[in-house]
């Protein structure tokens, strides 16, 4: 069992989009983004502390403007979990939780499922993923699908719709098959974030422009957990318009 008291949840922010442009503080029902993302995280139980990490000023104005905390790095981070890996000397909790700034709608649920059914002794790092149901999301590219073993580690990531299934064809292969999403929050050992500092960008990362590749190529593992949570991402302008339908009343765990 993870003692609570040391998890700590960082937001890794960066203003800079070229789908969608100070997509971190578009408004939703009068509050920026970003303040949807860290007010659901800090609903959930597990959390001791949150921390946005960002290398904008005006990501860090807005933040401490409601009485958040804020770190400042460096404009060259590629991803996330460098950014987080970038001020992890000024993080004392010995598991850290990385959380995709763009989930405004995230269930606190998901956060404690997560910390609870995670075994770090086993598996220096963890994420969620949940069921396939519908060929749209299967055959979106923009939809990371996982191969799962069946002791739960994660065997890969990828933007392509894998396993492949030679021999049914593919209007048939939810029928057939299992096929895991993933959803953008890890849990990480202290030490895990350690040794992925110590690593550059590796191939299949630059390949698939995903950062949890380094980590699996790095030789460490990845503890994927089923979870019934899948919330709506914000990814571009277009997007905008399932947040409507969220704040309509819709659930924003099933929108896609």
């Amino acid at each position: 069992m993870i003692d609570t008291k040391k998890v700590a949840a960082v937001i890794p922010v960066r203003l800079e989009s070229k789908k969608f442009p100070d997509k971190a503080l578009v408004d939703i029902e009068g509050k920026p983004l970003i303040w949807h993302v860290w007010n659901c995280v800090g609903k959930a139980k597990c959390v001791e502390e949150t921390i946005i990490a960002t290398d904008s000023d005006k990501i860090r104005s807005a933040v401490e403007g409601w009485g958040g905390k804020a770190v400042m790095t460096s404009s060259g981070c590629r991803c996330g979990t460098e950014r987080i890996a970038e001020i992890l000397r000024d993080l004392r909790a010995e598991y850290i939780l990385n959380i995709q700034a763009d989930m405004p709608f995230m269930e606190p649920g998901l956060i404690d499922d997560l910390v609870k059914e995670w075994q770090p002794e086993r598996w220096e790092a963890a994420t969620p993923v949940y069921k396939i149901n519908s060929a749209e999301e299967l055959w979106d590219p923009n939809l990371v699908k996982v191969v799962r073993a069946k002791d739960e580690g994660a065997l890969y990531f990828s933007r392509t719709t894998i396993p492949y299934m030679r021999d049914i064809p593919k209007d048939k292969w939810l029928e057939n098959n299992a096929f895991w999403g993933h959803v953008g929050i890890y849990a990480y050992r202290h030490d895990a974030l350690e040794i992925y500092k110590s690593h550059s960008e590796s191939t299949l990362e630059k390949m698939e422009k995903l950062e949890q590749l380094r980590i699996l190529e790095a030789g460490l593992h990845i503890q994927a957990i089923e979870t019934q949570y899948h919330p709506l991402s914000v990814n571009s302008p277009e997007d905008m318009e399932k947040v409507r339908l969220v704040l309509q009343g819709e659930n924003g765990n099933n929108i896609q």
